[in-house]
Order: structure tokens, then C-alpha cells, then sequence
């Protein structure tokens, strides 16, 4: 273990956040590496759609912060960060409490030299008149939960009615038809077929449950290439899944889901049509861009040269285009890996990486329950696309959760866990070259 008298404060422990710490942890211990969070575990956040559909147990699922900090030598804190203090470099955590609000830890003040933001996005409600106040959007391990509850009691309650002789359906709209929109309505479909596993009928459960999802654009997952989107909607129409397109939420109520000229029934509303960064970056001081994500350079620094970001909050440019680094898991991947080599440079107070960071696109997979999948490998930037489906898919989309266990847990507990994962999702493999 390395000795140095910089600390590096990592606030956010998402994907990108939480393998910056391992790593410089490993390398430099509890005194100079701390990660602060809000919640005491982790988790993949792509596969929140999963727990939201209760086809994935996060008890099993996630990662105790306090075990990985043991374990990799970082020093964890937990709580929600009120604000920082640029000039004395100190960052403000609010006092933790219970589930009963009963106080455990105090607020504290925390030092550092090197400041990275890793905070990640909420979900973006554009100011839709209601869709904040009755619309569910999968952005925590608490969001999640809650759907899969307030799911859970309206089967119930269906399907309590149907004994009666009233049978009627359980309708969940989901507004925006990108990967989350797209890969809840699959596992919500697989929902349906298993919920006689909490005491219901699985006949009655299967046929209660009506999913429809709504996208404003012309077609679902508008970022892919054409075929793999028409490829998703086929999928998910033969399952009974209602696909509406060119259509644009005007208002949510508690009950339907309104456009201009149309009107969902809804008992449960999930909202996925854009994100949004945290509001604690409005208040930092540093330049920010019109959806409120902190603008870095080529290298993740901020304005102030004592203050990096990666993942969702940062908009970071992608070289060679004219756009920023999409908001996916394998940027932030990319992003805690380069900056490992940046943040050790700057500890060890060595010569500084000179080389900014480059994003590398490789591709798009979406899952479409535990045995489909399909996606576009490469992304558009480099020729002839490679469309993937089935199980070679469901494979590769499994690949990108083991690339980060790989990270925090070690290769082999990560290959163990994804081994065991993917052996249970059984699929036909198709795969097609364009």
C-alpha cells in the first residue's frame, strides 16, 4: 500500500463511484480514500427494472458499502451530503437516522484534496403536469422496491375480485421506450407468468396484468439502429405488451395516463423518459449544462481543479464528435478506470496523465426478459453494425454486470456470480451480421 498525504473524497457509490474507490483503496488505503453514499448497499443500477418487477431479490443482489470498504480499504460514510464547501474543501453530510428517525450518526465534515462527484441521475419529469406526484421513476433501490409493493397489492387485490366473480385488469403504463421502458415491460411480462409464486392464481395474474408503454418518438429505443428496435417491438407485442409511439404524455393522474388526444387507464405509472442530475449541483458554483449535468473537460475536472466527475451527473465530451458520453454503465466504467490512472498520478504527486479521456462505444444490449435479448455491438461509429439476439445477447448483457463485480469483488467471486446468473436464462441463439 502506497503512503501519500492526499485524500481522495468519492461522493455518489454507483458504478462509476463505487469501483473508483475499490481501486484506489487497494492502492491507498482508509486514510486517503473515502466514498460517501446515502444508502448502506449497492447496486447494479440497470438491473433495477428487475427488482422493480420482483424478478430479482435485491437481499441477494446487494453489496454491503461497509463489507467492500473492509474488504478493499477504503473508508465508507453514510449519508446524504448537504453541500461543499470548495474554498475550505470540506464536504457537509447530514446526520443519519433510522427508519423510525431515531438519530445514529451526527452530521458530519469531511476533508478532502481531491473531490470527485460521482452522484449519478434522477428520473426527469419535464414538469408534466402529475407525473411527479403519480408516477413511479426506478432511480433508487427504494423507487424500485416500492413498485414492486404497490405491484404486488393491486394483483392481490385483482385477483381477490376475479375470486369474487368481478374479474378486472391491473394496468401499468410505462412512458418512455428506451432500455428501462423497454426492459421493465419484459420483465413485468415474466412478472405476470410468475406471480402465482406469492399465492396468487398464475392463469388469473397472467391475463390481469396489461402493460403499455409509451414513447414519444417514432419508435422505441430511438438511440439503437432500426432493426433492433423494430426487432424489441416485435418482441414485445408478441407477448401481449400494448407499443404506443409518436405519443407524448400531456398529464398523469392518479388513475390514467392522458396525451392530447388519448387516455391510458393506469393503476401503476413508471416514468422513464429522460434523467436528470442531482439538485446539489446547482448549488456547487461550477458550470453547469441546460439539463443541470456539471460540464468537465477531457480530463473529468470541473472548473475547479480540485474537483473531478464521471458517470450520469457529467457531461463529459466524447472526442471525435460534437456530443458528450452517454449516460450508460460502461462510460462510467471507462470514466473510473481513467480516472484511477489520473487520481494516482495526482496522489503519488507524480507526472500527470496527459491523454484525456476517450470513450469507447461498445454498443447497446437490451435485455427482453431472463432468455431474450437483443442489441447493436459497436455502436454506429464503426461501420457495419453487429444485431445480436436471444441468448448470445442475454449472454453479453450479463457480461457488462460481471465487468463490474470483476472490479469490486474480484475476478473470481465476480465469475461466480455472473456464471450462476447467466446458466438460470436459457435462449435460442440467433445472431445476424448486416
Amino acid at each position: 500500500m502506497r503512503s501519500t498525504s492526499h485524500r481522495v473524497v468519492i461522493v455518489g457509490g454507483g458504478a462509476g463511484g463505487l469501483e473508483l474507490a475499490v481501486r484506489l483503496g487497494r492502492r491507498y488505503g482508509r486514510d486517503n480514500v473515502v466514498l460517501i453514499d446515502a444508502n448502506p448497499f449497492h447496486i447494479w443500477k440497470p438491473s433495477l427494472h428487475e427488482v422493480a418487477a420482483g424478478t430479482l431479490d435485491i437481499h441477494r443482489e446487494g453489496l454491503s458499502y461497509a463489507m467492500l470498504a473492509h474488504d478493499s480499504g477504503f473508508q465508507f460514510l453514510i449519508g446524504r451530503v448537504a453541500g461543499v464547501d470548495r474554498a475550505a474543501r470540506t464536504v457537509a453530510v447530514d446526520a443519519f437516522a433510522d427508519a423510525q428517525g431515531d438519530p445514529i450518526l451526527p452530521a458530519r465534515t469531511v476533508p478532502y484534496d481531491t473531490l470527485v462527484l460521482a452522484l449519478g441521475s434522477y428520473g426527469n419529469f419535464f414538469n408534466t403536469p402529475g407525473a411527479e406526484l403519480h408516477a413511479i421513476s426506478l432511480d433508487s433501490t427504494d423507487s424500485a422496491e416500492f413498485f414492486r409493493i404497490e405491484l404486488l397489492k393491486a394483483m392481490a387485490r385483482a385477483d381477490a375480485d376475479a375470486q369474487a366473480g368481478a374479474p378486472r385488469q391491473v394496468n401499468v403504463v410505462i412512458v418512455g421506450g428506451g432500455a428501462t421502458g423497454v426492459e421493465l415491460a419484459a420483465e413485468l411480462h415474466e412478472a405476470g407468468r410468475r406471480i402465482s409464486d406469492y399465492g396468487l392464481s398464475r392463469d388469473r395474474a397472467a391475463d390481469a396484468l396489461k402493460i403499455t408503454l409509451i414513447e414519444g418518438g417514432p419508435r422505441i429505443l430511438g438511440p439503437l439502429p432500426e432493426r433492433v428496435s423494430d426487432a424489441a417491438r416485435t418482441l414485445l407485442v408478441q407477448r401481449g405488451i400494448q407499443v404506443e409511439t409518436s405519443c407524448r404524455v400531456s398529464e398523469v393522474t392518479q388513475h390514467a395516463v392522458r396525451t392530447a388526444d388519448r387516455e391510458f387507464p393506469s393503476d401503476l405509472c413508471v416514468w422513464a423518459a429522460g434523467i436528470k442530475a442531482p439538485g446539489l449541483l446547482e448549488t456547487l458554483g461550477l458550470p453547469l449544462t441546460p439539463q443541470h449535468m456539471i460540464q468537465v473537460d477531457d480530463h473529468l475536472v470541473t472548473s475547479d481543479p480540485n474537483v473531478y466527475a464521471l458517470g450520469d451527473c457529467a457531461a463529459a465530451p466524447w472526442a471525435g464528435t460534437d456530443k458528450t458520453v452517454p449516460a450508460r454503465a460502461q462510460a462510467a466504467h471507462q470514466q473510473a478506470s481513467y480516472l484511477f490512472k489520473v487520481l494516482s498520478a495526482r496522489m503519488d504527486q507524480s507526472a500527470p496523465v496527459a491523454e484525456g479521456f476517450r470513450f469507447r462505444d461498445f454498443g447497446s444490449l437490451v435485455s427482453l426478459g431472463h432468455s431474450e435479448g437483443v442489441g447493436s455491438l459497436m455502436g454506429g461509429l464503426s461501420g457495419p453494425n453487429l444485431q445480436v439476439e436471444g441468448w448470445v445477447a442475454r449472454v453479453m448483457y450479463a457480461s457488462s454486470h460481471w465487468t463490474h463485480y470483476a472490479a469490486v469483488l474480484g475476478i473470481w467471486g465476480a465469475t461466480m456470480r455472473s456464471l450462476a446468473r447467466v446458466l438460470t436464462r436459457r435462449s435460442r441463439p440467433r445472431v445476424k451480421l448486416h
